[in-house]
């Protein structure tokens, strides 16, 4: 097969053209499986995990993403064990979004791996660029909030809701805002009190038996 130069420059994250890209590496394949996913009646649980799995490019046993979601090409996003994502995120992923495992998602999350120049005349030729977004183990990320190109998001770490976050997320650290910035880590203190409020929980709960 011939080499498609516009695809392999779309996932090295070079300027690429979009257009161009061959039909057999084209998005649509992705979107046709996200509008089964979001035209699935919502009761049938298995369906839709089972259209998930097809469209991801990697998962886990154990993942649900809560219908409706949206990708560009849905194969190149990878997610790891016990993913839970909720309803009307989006996975535009004309790079690698890669995340780890035990993320919780919530609604109206946006993965961007997409850029454009910032030179006006280059960007109206149509040139783009895509970074990947790594998600790494334990995260939780609020709704609403936006993961823009090239951003790592350290394990253990919490995303505000509406963040915006353009730059790395330092592991076991609190982030908010727009731009995003560390609000606090997290701490012992943390541990604690959760700790505590989980043993009230479970002590509470054995009470009802």
């Amino acid at each position: 097969m011939t080499q498609d130069f516009e695809y392999e420059r779309m996932l090295a994250g070079q300027l690429y053209l979009a257009r161009d890209i061959f039909p057999e590496h084209g998005s649509q394949p992705g979107k046709v499986i996200a509008q089964k996913i979001n035209q699935t009646p919502i009761e049938n649980t298995q369906e839709i995990i089972r259209l998930e799995k097809e469209l991801f490019g990697k998962t886990g046993t154990q993942l649900y993403v809560n219908p409706p979601l949206n990708v560009d090409y849905g194969r190149h996003v990878e997610v790891g064990e016990n993913f839970y994502a909720n309803m009307d995120c989006i996975f535009l992923d004309v790079n690698k979004i890669i995340i780890g495992d035990n993320v919780m998602v919530g609604p109206r999350v946006g993965f961007y791996t997409a850029g454009h120049p910032t030179i006006a005349e280059i960007r109206i030729e149509d040139l783009e660029f895509g970074l990947p977004i790594v998600v790494e183990d334990n995260v939780w990320i609020g709704g609403s909030a936006v993961i823009l190109p090239g951003v790592t998001i350290g394990k253990n770490s919490i995303v505000g809701g509406g963040a915006v976050v353009t730059k790395d997320v330092p592991a076991n650290s609190i982030v908010s805002g727009n731009p995003a910035k560390v609000i606090r880590m997290i701490n012992d203190q943390d541990r604690q009190k959760w700790e505590q409020a989980k043993q009230i929980y479970w002590a509470a709960k054995n009470q009802e038996k």
